[in-house]
């Protein structure tokens, strides 16, 4: 018999301004601590050395992680120029240096090249899949792997900032499975210049805000008590970009149980993936057909 997990039963989102050094399991682990709570998930990596949000789903608001996964993220990276590392960022080994420095009217006429719905080769360092091992466990040993392209939209790449003719800003919006790395390396290669990422911190991730985050330090100072539990944003939060219908309360009941429930709905089509809502509360996820939600996930709140 498998061992019952410790901790509340607590169910919400807890936004987390990420800093430089640990990883993200290791913020997800401090915060499942912090809140004393039984379960807890993220909504996408980020790198130990990257900073910014990190969403951290508790309890059934864990079901919700897939759609903020799937969410419109933005980064803000500076990409130091003059250089490759192998893994592509600042922390690895220099691989080509060049001498070459672009002006601004060079680099932004080169950014519109990774604006739209684009091809893009994964790091050697990354978390990427190669006949069931990790592709950043061959690079270590000394492998170098010919990675397959993935497919990526990127709503927009802004120049934002030049500090100096080495380093430059930029601000991308993009969707699911983005590799800042990848864009500073592609960059770098179409300015024939190199480049690699110095610093990067995402600065939002579908509804949430770094700038609304909790630090490390506010978390541990406010652990086990009360006044953390207000900071809980509701599941609901995870579920923004779905549209909503109202379920009856015999509806609820039948979609509680996993059946199609009634329910009301307006500008939502045949076949549509939206979440029903009963009193405020949300009650499943599911398909709309024929005035019915078709449930596939339900919350036991």
């Amino acid at each position: 018999m498998a061992r019952k997990r410790k901790g509340r039963d607590i169910s919400g989102w807890l936004v987390v301004d990420k800093p430089a050094g640990p990883t993200s399991t290791a913020v997800v682990n401090k915060v499942r601590w912090a809140l004393d709570a039984k379960k807890a998930g993220h909504a996408g990596t980020l790198d130990p050395d990257a900073t910014g949000v990190l969403a951290v789903a508790l309890g059934e608001a864990t079901k919700t992680v897939p759609y903020i996964t799937d969410a419109l993220k933005a980064y803000e990276f500076t990409v130091t120029l003059g250089a490759a590392t192998n893994t592509d960022d600042a922390e690895g080994e220099v691989i080509k240096t060049s001498d070459l420095r672009p002006d601004d009217a060079a680099i932004k006429e080169s950014l519109g090249q990774f604006i739209g719905d684009i091809e893009q080769v994964p790091p050697q360092f990354s978390a990427v899949k190669i006949d069931g091992e990790r592709a950043y466990k061959r690079a270590r040993d000394g492998e170098e792997m010919d990675l397959a392209a993935r497919p990526l939209f990127v709503e927009s790449l802004l120049l934002i900032d030049r500090p100096d003719s080495d380093h430059v800003t930029l601000e991308m919006v993009c969707g699911k499975g983005g590799y800042v790395r990848s864009i500073a390396r592609d960059l770098g290669e179409a300015l024939g210049c190199y480049g690699h990422v110095r610093e990067l911190r995402r600065i939002w991730s579908g509804p949430f805000e770094a700038a609304k985050g909790l630090t490390i330090e506010q978390i541990e100072e406010m652990a086990r008590t009360p006044e953390l539990d207000e900071h809980l944003l509701p599941l609901e939060e995870g579920l923004c970009d779905l549209p909503e219908v109202k379920a009856s309360a015999e509806g609820a009941t039948r979609l509680r149980n996993g059946n199609p429930g009634m329910v009301i709905a307006h500008d939502v089509e045949y076949g549509d993936e939206c979440w029903a809502s009963f009193e405020g509360k949300a009650v499943a996820v599911g398909r709309f057909k024929s005035g019915e939600l078709h449930p596939s996930r339900v919350f036991n709140t």
